[in-house]
């Protein structure tokens, strides 16, 4: 599966009291980011809710008038949950400036969970080896 991707541009009112990003508008666009995956997957939307934020990483700082990419898959899925791994990078950049895994679940109409039926694609390369099994461990 390949990444689902968001460009944004880092503007005053993005930044904290340090002239950094804020991690809240942050947090939002990411998940955002990795709902929007999870979506165009499964097709219904309106049926995904976010139960989980298991990791947000910030890990270099990001700042006014950088341009960042938001990147996300689905990297694992249960019966009913789609785990998502997100990263943001600075433009085309391979440093990852921010990293995480949000879970999702599908429910009915009654918020009753309920089967998605997506299957997978074993993962085909060392980074995704290394995503698979850190969200397996997430989930424990």
């Amino acid at each position: 599966m390949n990444y689902y991707n968001i460009y944004k541009l880092i503007k005053s009112e993005d930044l904290n009291h340090h002239g950094t990003l804020f991690a809240g508008r942050m947090a939002e666009w990411f998940v955002e980011s990795c709902f929007i995956s999870a979506a165009n997957e499964y097709k219904h939307p309106e049926n995904l809710v976010c139960v989980k934020i298991h990791e947000l990483n910030f890990n270099t700082p990001v700042r006014k008038g950088d341009i960042i990419n938001i990147q996300s898959k689905i990297c694992l899925a249960g019966k009913t949950s789609l785990t998502v791994y997100g990263k943001v990078l600075r433009g085309d950049e391979d440093t990852i400036l921010v990293d995480g895994y949000l879970t999702f679940v599908c429910i009915d109409e009654n918020g009753n969970k309920m089967n998605h039926n997506i299957v997978l694609d074993e993962p085909n390369s060392n980074e995704s080896l290394k995503i698979v099994a850190k969200a397996k461990s997430l989930k424990k």
